[in-house]
C-alpha cells in the first residue's frame, strides 16, 4: 500500500485500519477520511502503422529494451476513446487515426492502473514528442511479442485474434 502520512482534509496521521472490509490509511481524528488508493485510469492503444507494422514507444527514462504501446492517462470529463485519439497525436504526432476496436480492460496491479485498450490504424507522418518518449520503434505485426504485464496481455490478445500465437 502507498504511503500517504496525513489525512488531507485535517491534517492529522493516517493510521492503518478496515474500511469497506479491507486495509486502508484511516484519519486517526474523527474527521473521517479514508484513503482508498483506487486505480487510475490509463488508455492504450496497439497503433497499426500503414497496415503492416505497430508502433512502440519507449517512454524518457525507461531502459533501453522497454518499449510499450502507446499510452496515457483519462483526463476528467474525457471519454476513453477520444483519450486515447488525443494521446496518438501528442505523442505520434498522427492526425490520420481510426479505432478499428475496442479490446479490453486490462488491470496493471504494479501501477495501480486500469488500462481502456483499443486497436486504432494511423497513416501519416510520425513527429515524435520527445518531451515524453526517448525512441519509437516500428515493428511488423508478424515479429511483435507481447510482454507478461501491463498492456502485454492486450498484445498477446489481440495477436491470437490476427492467428499469431506468441
Amino acid at each position: 500500500m502507498p504511503r500517504m502520512n496525513f489525512c488531507p482534509q485535517c491534517a492529522s496521521p493516517l493510521v492503518e485500519g478496515e474500511a469497506s472490509g479491507r486495509s486502508r490509511l484511516i484519519c486517526s481524528k474523527p474527521c473521517g477520511y479514508i484513503f482508498y488508493n483506487n486505480p487510475l485510469p490509463v488508455v492504450g492503444a496497439i497503433v497499426e502503422y500503414d497496415n503492416d507494422t505497430v508502433v512502440l514507444t519507449q517512454n524518457i527514462g525507461w531502459p533501453a529494451h522497454w518499449f510499450g504501446i502507446v499510452t496515457g492517462f483519462l483526463e476528467q470529463g474525457e471519454e476513453p476513446a477520444h483519450a486515447i485519439l488525443r494521446e496518438i497525436e501528442e505523442e505520434l504526432g498522427l492526425t490520420q487515426t481510426e479505432i478499428v476496436e475496442f479490446l479490453g480492460i486490462y488491470t496493471f496491479y504494479q501501477r495501480n492502473e486500469i488500462i481502456f485498450t483499443y486497436h486504432v490504424r494511423a497513416t501519416g507522418t510520425i513527429r515524435m514528442d520527445e518531451t515524453e518518449l526517448q525512441a519509437i520503434r516500428l515493428v511488423p505485426i508478424s515479429e511483435l511479442k507481447p510482454w507478461p504485464f501491463g498492456t502485454g496481455p492486450a498484445v498477446k490478445e489481440w495477436l491470437a485474434k490476427r492467428g499469431i500465437n506468441a
